[in-house]
């Protein structure tokens, strides 16, 4: 009988951050779509305080991966313990922690290890790129930490409709349809090579600049719970990181529908285009403004379809 290889990847980096500030982005698993590049969703299915179960979505070789993780918190210790099962593989977890050691005041050494059982084609080198990657992500997160309050925005804009949740939901899927009912999209592309996953290419026009603004993004789609995520793997400037959802709350008379909105800011590319002196409080209002703007827009036509089929069934 042969015996099961496993593959271990370990790497840590210095970070210029306190450990604490590390330890806690590292615990705040829900957060982690708009602060680390290759997660698209995280819930958090249940907390006691130290033990948590996590469903993680994330891009691994540009493709999105299903995971469930059961994860141990430490905070004495300032690590993080995790088990993760894939669900396209079940059977074969990986396992690991995060180790945060304090280097000086403001300061620390990050540690991530992995040991997961070989696929028939993965290789060693393949998961110590993973390790580096999730690494980076987060040592460039954590870096900013003394101006995460002035670089994070969230927002959300609302409409209720007195109409079909059904339809509401139909419309806000089919986003390929959008540039024929959108003022400002200009062109769309999707992809849904597996259902309720997909991957959309927009072209916006920003009416105040005139610029072409082009987005990547993945969507995740789940019907039963009216609820579409999007995580934008390309987001133009001056966005590093956008993440939001809509979703939809029924009632006895119709749907209360929901844009919500997550971003980080990219300082370096403010004045590039807002313009010189331009500041990252300038950057929030644009981006508001701009995101608000194409949300309002596609909530309104969401509530004038569902209401006109209300009215053409009567």
């Amino acid at each position: 009988m042969s015996s099961l290889r496993v593959h271990s990847a370990q790497h840590t980096v210095p970070v210029a951050a306190p450990a604490g500030v590390v330890y806690g982005l590292l615990a705040d698993a829900p957060r982690w779509p708009v602060l680390l590049a290759p997660f698209v969703h995280v819930e958090r299915v249940d907390f006691d305080g130290a033990r948590e179960n996590l469903r993680l979505w994330h891009l691994r070789h540009g493709q999105v991966c299903a995971t469930l993780a059961h994860r141990t918190l430490r905070p004495r210790e300032r690590r993080v313990e995790f088990e993760l099962h894939d669900v396209l593989l079940p059977g074969v977890p990986t396992s690991g922690f995060w180790d945060v050691e304090p280097d000086g005041a403001d300061r620390c050494l990050l540690t991530l290890r992995h040991e997961r059982p070989a696929g028939p084609f993965e290789t060693p080198e393949a998961l110590g790129t993973d390790v580096r990657t999730e690494l980076v992500a987060l040592r460039e997160a954590a870096e900013r930490w003394d101006r995460l309050d002035e670089l994070l925005l969230s927002f959300e804009d609302s409409v209720y409709v007195c109409g079909s949740p059904e339809i509401v939901y139909d419309f806000l899927y089919r986003i390929e349809d959008w540039v024929e009912l959108l003022p400002d999209v200009e062109w769309a592309e999707v992809t849904e090579d597996r259902p309720g996953v997909q991957a959309t290419v927009l072209h916006t026009c920003d009416p105040e600049t005139g610029r072409t603004l082009v987005s990547e993004a993945v969507r995740l789609c789940f019907p039963a719970a009216g609820r579409i995520v999007h995580k934008e793997t390309v987001p133009p400037d001056p966005a590093a990181a956008h993440y939001g959802e809509w979703y939809l709350e029924p009632d006895e008379t119709g749907v209360r529908v929901v844009s919500a909105h997550q971003v980080m800011l990219r300082e370096s590319t403010v004045e590039a285009v807002l313009g010189g002196g331009a500041r990252p409080v300038d950057a929030r209002r644009y981006v508001r403004e701009w995101l608000g703007r194409s949300s309002t827009e596609a909530l309104n036509l969401a509530r004038w379809h569902a209401e006109n089929a209300v009215r053409r069934l009567r």
